[in-house]
């Protein structure tokens, strides 16, 4: 059943985006959340995660003489993956949750149903303009993401392996493309779409009381973390497996 009432929400979803049905005021006081509210931690974990990545990864090719690779290294794995994924993950846990949260107490009190009452559709004003603003945010978020993190691989490169940052710029310009660039934007979007939708989709369900509410918040964040992975592992495949013939 919950499957079902998923899937019935994110096709009303997408019916009303294709209409046009959204309340476009909302959809600023969502994007100052999810954009200027959350950019502090994702640059904070972003610039530590490039520098521990850089620690790891030089660390190993400093044994084979090829600590001019360390850039490249840091491109495929941090700017393809971690960095998409860091920031949607934060995303999940500060603003997802908060998604969920919010819903779910205007389901127990009632507020849902004041809605009804006056003519309006509660997807059209609650959860059309959160996932619109995830969805044009968390690409942005992300490139922030990999600038930040790739500024902290540039620190720890040359710091503790003296590696200077046009030769680690230049690793990282031979073996990230233009086209890698779109992808992760695109990876940003997509994140956006499940980080909002399933923390709307657990609001809407909520029922009972304030234990409830905290509950469908957990709910989202675990179930928003699960989904990315999920869906991240089918966009790699999708993008940067190559073919065996």
């Amino acid at each position: 059943m919950r499957l079902i009432s998923a899937l019935l929400l994110f096709g009303q979803i997408w019916l009303r985006l294709l209409q046009g049905k959204t309340c476009y005021r909302n959809i600023l006081e969502h994007m100052v959340k999810v954009g200027p509210g959350s950019i502090s931690p994702v640059l904070l974990v972003s610039f530590f995660a490039g520098m521990i990545f850089t620690i790891q990864t030089a660390r190993e090719l400093v044994q084979f003489g090829a600590v001019n690779a360390v850039g490249g290294a840091f491109a495929l794995a941090f700017c393809r993956e971690l960095a998409p994924i860091l920031t949607a993950s934060i995303i999940a846990g500060q603003v997802g949750s908060a998604f969920a949260a919010e819903i779910g107490a205007m389901i127990v009190t009632e507020q849902v149903d004041a809605l009804y009452m006056l003519r309006t559709n509660p997807i059209d004003y609650l959860v059309l303009p959160r996932v619109v603003a995830c969805c044009l945010l968390l690409p942005i978020l992300t490139i922030f993401s990999l600038v930040i993190g790739i500024i902290g691989g540039i620190f720890a490169a040359g710091e503790f392996y003296q590696v200077v940052p046009e030769i680690f710029l230049e690793s990282v310009r031979e073996f990230l493309e233009t086209s890698d660039l779109f992808i992760i934007l695109f990876k940003g979007f997509v994140f956006g779409i499940l980080v909002a939708f399933i923390g709307c989709s657990y609001g809407l369900a909520t029922c009972g009381g304030a234990k409830e509410v905290g509950e469908s918040s957990t709910k989202a964040v675990v179930s928003s973390w699960i989904s990315i992975f999920i869906m991240d592992f089918f966009l790699s495949l999708l993008f940067f497996e190559k073919p065996v013939f």
